[in-house]
């Protein structure tokens, strides 16, 4: 979770590639509306995520119901801004424990980043009102924060460590 630009997307990949579990990426599952207003650097509104934050859970739970075994083991990694804990608590309202990894880094950075981007829809416009919205993970929630601005195989090896500790208790 985090921010555009925060690395959500490389990172993910690269920790389901680890665990060798399946990836999604929630930006693919944005309805044209949203793709557009992105595209055009307006920020989304609550009744605007509502519908794709619902989509990206039943995803999750379709992949669950209909192949199982294929997610017993390590899950679904899922690439998602889910910004706001009420956008994580539309994606934790499925049959299994959810992880969340806040991945966050220097708002200078994450604009130099989204400056280099190329080929997504969301403008670089976009990060400002990102910032303005993110929650970060409150104590209770079960997850991690940490800087994408370090080495993303470093970045995975703590996520992954600390995945294990979390499931040990």
């Amino acid at each position: 979770m985090g921010v555009s630009g925060a690395g959500k997307s490389t990172v993910a990949r690269a920790i389901a590639e680890r665990l060798d579990a399946p990836f999604v990426d929630a930006d693919d599952l944005h309805p044209p509306a949203n793709r557009r207003k992105l595209g055009a650097g307006e920020p989304l509104t609550d009744d605007d995520r509502s519908p794709w934050l619902a989509a990206v859970r039943d995803h999750l739970r379709e992949r669950d119901r209909m192949a199982p075994e294929s997610t017993s083991d390590h899950g679904v990694v899922i690439a998602c801004s889910a910004l706001r804990r009420a956008y994580r608590d539309v994606l934790r309202d499925i049959d299994r424990a959810v992880f969340f990894v806040e991945l966050g880094a220097d708002p200078e950075l994450l604009a130099d980043r989204l400056a280099a981007r190329r080929g997504h829809f969301a403008s670089h416009r976009i990060l400002e009102s990102q910032l303005a919205t993110l929650e970060p993970l409150d104590p209770d929630e079960n997850g991690i924060a940490y800087s994408s601005s370090l080495p993303v195989e470093q970045v995975v090896d703590r996520v992954l460590a600390a995945l294990r500790s979390a499931r040990r208790r």
